[in-house]
C-alpha cells in the first residue's frame, strides 16, 4: 500500500489559507480585544514564533460562540476560492499521478479541517488529517479539538489514520510533500520525502 501525504499551505496551495479564512469572519473588534486581554502571551508567541499559541488566540477570538453551521458555510465559500484560485498546478500533477496509480492520498495539515474537507472531497482524496475546531451543542467553543496538527503531531495523527484502517507503518510506503519546518518530522518519517520550497516539475515522480 502506498500513501501520499500532502501538506496544504504552500505545498498544495499558493501560500497561506488560514489568515484569509479568519479574515472572512470580519470580527476585528473581537480579535483586537482578545489580543489586548492576552497581550503577554501574544507578545511571547510572536517573539518565539510560537504558532500553536498564536493559533489558539486567533481561534478563541474568531470562533468562540459562533454556530458551527455558520462556520461551515463560510468554510465552503473559502474552499471554493481555494479550488478556483489557489491550488498549485505542479503539486496537483504529483497528486494526480498518485491517484491515477491507485495510491491513497491524504492531506496532513495544520490548516483547519472545516475547509480542507470540501477541498479533499473535490479532489477525491482518501483522507484529511488536520487541525479541528471544537464544537459543543452546535457551537464553536473557541478551542481546538486536540492539538494543532503541526510537527510530530502530523506523524502521530497519520499513524492513527492508518491504524483506523488496520494498517501500521511497516505495511505502507509513504510519500510526503511539504514546504516548511512544520513538515520536517513528517518528511523525516517518509520513505520518499519531497520538499517543495522550490517549484516541482509537472512530470510524474518516479517510484
Amino acid at each position: 500500500m502506498i500513501v501520499a501525504a500532502f501538506d496544504f499551505d504552500g505545498t498544495l496551495t499558493r501560500g497561506d489559507t488560514v489568515v484569509p479564512f479568519l479574515r472572512r469572519f470580519g470580527r476585528p473588534g473581537r480579535v483586537a480585544g482578545a489580543s489586548i486581554r492576552r497581550a503577554w502571551p501574544l507578545g511571547n508567541g510572536i517573539v518565539r514564533r510560537d504558532r500553536d499559541r498564536l493559533r489558539a488566540i486567533a481561534t478563541d477570538a474568531v470562533f468562540r460562540g459562533l454556530a458551527a453551521a455558520d462556520v461551515e458555510a463560510v468554510a465552503a465559500r473559502h474552499a471554493e476560492w481555494i479550488i478556483a484560485e489557489r491550488l498549485r498546478p505542479d503539486t496537483l500533477a504529483r497528486l494526480d499521478w498518485h491517484r491515477s496509480n491507485g495510491h491513497d492520498v491524504v492531506l496532513v495539515s495544520a490548516s483547519y479541517s472545516v475547509y480542507l474537507d470540501p477541498v479533499a472531497a473535490h479532489l477525491d482524496l482518501q483522507g484529511v488529517v488536520a487541525t479541528r475546531l471544537e464544537v459543543i451543542d452546535g457551537r464553536c467553543t473557541g478551542r481546538l479539538d486536540g492539538a494543532n496538527c503541526r510537527g510530530p503531531e502530523k506523524v502521530a495523527r497519520l499513524s492513527a489514520w492508518l491504524a483506523e484502517r488496520g494498517r501500521t507503518r511497516s505495511d505502507v510506503v509513504v510519500w510526503a510533500y511539504g514546504d516548511s519546518a512544520g513538515d520536517r518530522e513528517l518528511l523525516d518519517w517518509a520513505d520518499h520525502p519531497v520538499w517543495v520550497t522550490t517549484p516541482i516539475d509537472s512530470v510524474a515522480p518516479t517510484v
